[in-house]
């Protein structure tokens, strides 16, 4: 049985969109935002609900109030809590710069979970899997590729066009159904690249790419998610910070 819907207070869900919108680069480092009235009307909610949304976002490092200019974004990553595990691309550059990501989503479907999956996920054999395949693209240059297997069961309004596909997986699985990210178990191994993916990547083969293994656990211990990830690692570093 899924779990219920647990809707977050009408700022913090605010405060999410606004964040994604700095996450996304919609609101690139140095951008001055809307004031608070023209953000309230947009969004449809009160001055009040906005204005707290804001400070949330100062509190937290990610815009800051600049006399004579307004309400800046700094460009700094919050990385002091779990929860921007939800918006936090791990890929740096060679000077340990974050990098801003577009996400091309290459394939969503649905698919019984093999026998190792269905292991991993604690689920039956055969269980409904949602899957998907993204490459992640920096300044247009492919740096990552992602493959997510999310349990259907737990997820079962989850968009099938890939039109619809949200841009924050782990967001979404928060807000829509639930699923709270308490803990990601990550496995890092070097590998040859396959030629599909050494094509993706525009590199010859043989080619060495970094492989991150990941199994993705809930509030209650129980996990939800697994995701595959390959990225050449020449000019970009991967960082995973613990605070």
């Amino acid at each position: 049985m899924p779990l219920p819907t647990r809707q977050p207070p009408l700022h913090e869900r605010v405060k999410r969109q606004l964040s994604e919108a700095i996450a996304l680069g919609h609101w690139p480092a140095g951008h001055v935002i809307p004031g608070e009235t023209a953000l309230a009307r947009d969004f449809a909610v009160g001055i009040g609900t906005m204005r707290r949304a804001l400070a949330d976002l100062v509190a937290e490092g990610q815009l800051s109030r600049q006399p004579k200019r307004g309400t800046v974004v700094t460009g700094r990553a919050p990385l002091h809590s779990l929860r921007f595990f939800y918006q936090y691309f791990r890929l740096h550059s060679a000077d340990g710069a974050l990098l801003r990501s577009r996400v091309q989503l290459l394939e969503l479907r649905r698919r019984p979970a093999s026998a190792a999956e269905a292991e991993r996920l604690q689920l039956a054999p055969g269980a409904p899997l949602i899957t998907l395949q993204r490459l992640r693209l920096v300044e247009g240059e492919p740096a990552m590729l992602d493959d997510f297997r999310i349990s259907a069961e737990r997820a079962p309004d989850f968009p099938e066009a890939p039109e619809a596909a949200p841009a924050l997986i782990y967001r979404y699985l928060l807000e829509r159904n639930g699923i709270r990210l308490s803990a990601v178990r990550e496995e890092l191994r070097a590998v040859l690249a396959e030629s599909e993916t050494a094509a993706l990547f525009r590199l010859a083969p043989p080619a060495a790419l970094l492989r991150i293994d990941s199994v993705a656990y809930d509030q209650a211990g129980q996990p939800f998610l697994l995701s595959t990830h390959h990225a050449p690692t020449e000019r970009r570093i991967y960082v995973n910070e613990v605070r």
